[in-house]
This record gives C-alpha cells, sequence and structure tokens, in this order.
C-alpha cells in the first residue's frame, strides 16, 4: 500500500448509493468501478430501464475490475424498498425541489452521514441518485432527509451519473479523518426509513379519520409534514409513541362515528 491508498473504515459497509431507474448499462458499471476504488460496495438499482442490466456486457465493461460490486447489487422495485433499511438518505441533486431540505456541499453530507453512522452500529445511510435525463423527482428528494449538489461552474451543471458518483465517494474518502462533533443531538437509536413511512401513512389515515384533511383535496399538508418528519430524526421510541397516539386517534374517531350512526 502506497501514501496516498486508505483502508476503508468499517463505516463504509453500511453505506449504499441508490441509482433510481437508470438508463444506460454503462453508466452503471462505472459507478461500480467509482464506489469499488473508494472502499464502497454497496449498490442499489431501482427500477433500471433494462431488467438484466447487472449482466449486460455494457455494465461488465465498464465496470472493468469491480465486477463484484455489480454481482452484489441489489435491484428494487420502489424507492422506498431500496431505503427500507436506511435512517438518513442524502438526495444528490443539481437543483433544489419544493419541500426537499436545503442543499448541502458535498463535504458537509457526507460528515453528516458519518455522524449518522457513529452514533449506533446497525445505522444505514444512503446517496440517492436520480435517472440521468431528468434527475430526482420532488417526489423521490422528500423521501430524503438531506440534499447535497456538486458545484459547478455557471451555465452548465450537467455531471455523468458515474462522475456524480464518483465526487461523492472521494468526497467520504476525505471526510473520513474529520473528526466527529461529540455533541450529538440523539440519545437512542434512529428510526429506518421503513418505520418513519409508516408513521407518515400511519398519521394521514388518522387525519383523515378526524376530518383533518380530505383526501380528496390534500393541498401541500402531506408534503409538508413529510418534510417535518424528516427534519425531526425520530428515534424508535418516538416512532412508538407515534403510533400509539394515531392508534388511540383511530379509537377514538371509531367510537365518534359509531355515536352517529346510532338512532
Amino acid at each position: 500500500m502506497h501514501g496516498l491508498q486508505f483502508d476503508p473504515p468499517e463505516a463504509f459497509s453500511r453505506i449504499r448509493f441508490v441509482l433510481v431507474q437508470p438508463s444506460h448499462p454503462g453508466n452503471v458499471g462505472a459507478t461500480a468501478r467509482a464506489m469499488r476504488v473508494m472502499g464502497l460496495e454497496e449498490l442499489v438499482l431501482v427500477d433500471p430501464r433494462f431488467p438484466d442490466v447487472l449482466s449486460h456486457p455494457d455494465a461488465i465493461a465498464f465496470a472493468s475490475n469491480a465486477a463484484g460490486v455489480l454481482a452484489r447489487a441489489r435491484v428494487y422495485a420502489t424507492l422506498e424498498e431500496a431505503l427500507a433499511p436506511v435512517s438518513f438518505a442524502v438526495a444528490v441533486s443539481a437543483s433544489s425541489r419544493e419541500f426537499g431540505a436545503t442543499p448541502q456541499t458535498p463535504s458537509a453530507a457526507a460528515r453528516e452521514a458519518l455522524r449518522e453512522l457513529s452514533i449506533d452500529a446497525v445505522h444505514q445511510v444512503a446517496f440517492v441518485f436520480g435517472p440521468e435525463r431528468t434527475g430526482l423527482s420532488i417526489e423521490s428528494v422528500g423521501r430524503c432527509q438531506a440534499v447535497t449538489s456538486i458545484p459547478t461552474a455557471p451555465g452548465y451543471g450537467s455531471l455523468n451519473l458515474a462522475q456524480a458518483v464518483q465526487v461523492m465517494a472521494y468526497t467520504l474518502s476525505c471526510e473520513v479523518s474529520t473528526p466527529i462533533e461529540p455533541d450529538l443531538p440523539w440519545q437512542g437509536r434512529l428510526a429506518t426509513h421503513e418505520a418513519v413511512e409508516r408513521v407518515f401513512e400511519h398519521l394521514e389515515r388518522s387525519m383523515v379519520a378526524i376530518g383533518f384533511i380530505d383526501p380528496r383535496h390534500p393541498k401541500k399538508l402531506m408534503p409538508r409534514l413529510r418534510r417535518l418528519l424528516s427534519r425531526t430524526r425520530l428515534e424508535v421510541e418516538e416512532v412508538d409513541i407515534l403510533r400509539g397516539i394515531c392508534t388511540q386517534i383511530d379509537r377514538q374517531a371509531a367510537l365518534l362515528d359509531k355515536a352517529r350512526r346510532q338512532p
């Protein structure tokens, strides 16, 4: 090992790079190579254009000696499934999206991700990249707790997918040596994306049950609540409390509805 190489920390095994609807097999292979050279090996694809993209000749060719990353990659139908075990997700987007978090620099996002991993050994984080042509949708950005944008020259901010992955992977490797801030704002284990999504869905049902929201005309309430839940970074115990509150609301709403129906 020469002086410029480094040993990837254990935390890197809990970082997944998620490609949403990638179109070009070559980009998937180049992404695998960009990850592998920085010691990152958790590649996840969401609804790729080609179902056999991981074995596509172009993907294998562009992966070079990182074929193992392709072999271990997982494919999911939805972003929600891909993020299910993750407690912190970063959307990599060239432009800000309504109701999304305020964009951070890649360095700031990398430090926050590494801090998340240091809180508990079971925490996982994800960096989410959108389709080559359109980037991430508003809905996809809304499912992430943070947003990062890679600074570019004015007038041309288009990076190739694998180039964007390489920038983020390299930034993570640079931030590994940065001391973790000692004053962490959490006391317990943070809830996974899946658990928070269940809270969000339960809260929506409960608000419909008590007439607080009209499901036919929800306006912008639910996206705002999603942003709120993402920003608060719920712990496991807090998720249980919120689900309990929603359950009690459902019970009371059912009792009131029953009373109204009685003659």
